[in-house]
């Protein structure tokens, strides 16, 4: 096991990690908050750890092997969920509920402790999401693409972060190519899906926070009734189209762009196969919730089983009513339905 080679990627992911602390420190100077300082003290004391791993170490070059990719990502995202958990400490939370609210983002799997988020800081509500961002697309996958200087290793931390299929295929010639074109088209949609919310109603923080856990499929929201704090349909639509385009494969997306056409959706039988049961499942939530007169139209019935059967399909975690009140089977086929997920090479 190349130790040396571990050291010196792993202070150099700690130091991509800090300068993720910059975007809520300005953030809370622009909006006068205290807890610009709490962002700066985090990003100091990661850049200067980061910095005391790498430098000793940083004329490594030696090739990484598989195994080494695995524990380069096992460390890292230890290390990023305890890390991550600092600023939610300023906050007054304690180390059990910190350390969970940020492997929950880093992991997007979106469950929180946190109750009054309408009343947190702007800065910490934006900083919630950011880290279901970074989770999405995978920090070592965007540290390969923005990181030539991991050299020839690069495929190991590759082929150790990248689920299923998707790890023995390049879409591009060089990795660190096929990494970038993940990172673009993942950081396209979700600019695309922050404009559709904005353009919907949204405010423009409200609208990029959204976007992140949307694009994610992580769940976290700047407020305590999530979507259903906009009650609005259009939002919710978006919102479901985005979650669904979040649990496609990527690959399927970039060659789409690359190529100006849908025909990869369309002759990829995974997709196929996961639209078929999240149709099915539509059209049964909607057809029970009307015969059961939970909603006073059919219309109703439809849009909150459509955007809740996505929301846990995908394993976003998004919600517009209560499921729990719903009739007969409909919330444990809810919860059922969350171990499938995603398709392989979805964030």
């Amino acid at each position: 096991m190349q130790l040396l080679v571990i050291q010196r990627i792993l202070g150099l992911l700690l130091l991509l990690h800090s300068v993720t602390m910059l975007p809520p420190f300005f953030l809370a100077l622009f909006y006068a908050e205290q807890e610009w300082w709490d962002f700066l003290v985090t990003f100091s004391g990661l850049a200067l750890l980061g910095a005391a791993i790498w430098l000793p170490v940083r004329n490594q070059r030696t090739e990484l092997r598989t195994r080494d990719g695995f524990v380069v990502v096992v460390m890292f995202w230890t290390v990023l969920g305890l890390f991550g958990a600092i600023p939610f400490m300023f906050e007054h939370l304690s180390f059990t509920e910190a350390v969970f609210e940020s492997v929950s983002g880093f992991t997007t799997t979106g469950g929180t402790v946190i109750s009054g988020l309408d009343q947190l800081p702007k800065s910490i509500l934006y900083y919630r999401q950011q880290l279901t961002f970074i989770g999405g697309i995978g920090i070592v996958v965007l540290a390969v693409a923005i990181l030539p200087m991991l050299g020839v290793g690069g495929m190991s931390l590759y082929r150790a972060e990248t689920p299923g299929p998707m790890k023995d295929s390049k879409l591009t010639p060089r990795i660190i190519e096929t990494a970038r074109a993940f990172s673009y088209t993942y950081v396209g949609l979700c600019a695309a899906c922050a404009l559709a919310f904005w353009v919907a109603g949204m405010s423009a923080f409200d609208a990029i926070g959204h976007s992140f856990a949307v694009l994610a499929t992580a769940g976290f929201s700047t407020h305590d009734a999530s979507f259903a704090f906009f009650e609005s349909p259009l939002i919710e639509a978006i919102a479901s189209v985005f979650m669904l385009l979040g649990a496609f494969n990527f690959s399927l997306h970039f060659i789409a762009w690359r190529k100006r056409t849908f025909r990869g959706y369309l002759e990829d039988r995974e997709l196929r196969v996961f639209m078929m049961i999240c149709v099915g499942l539509i059209f049964l939530y909607t057809a029970v919730l009307s015969l059961t007169a939970v909603y006073p139209d059919a219309w109703q019935a439809l849009r909150h089983a459509s955007f809740n059967v996505i929301s846990t399909l995908t394993t976003t975690g998004f919600v517009s009513a209560d499921f729990s009140k719903w009739p007969l089977f409909l919330p444990v086929l809810l919860m059922l339905i969350a171990f499938m997920g995603g398709c392989a090479g979805s964030t």
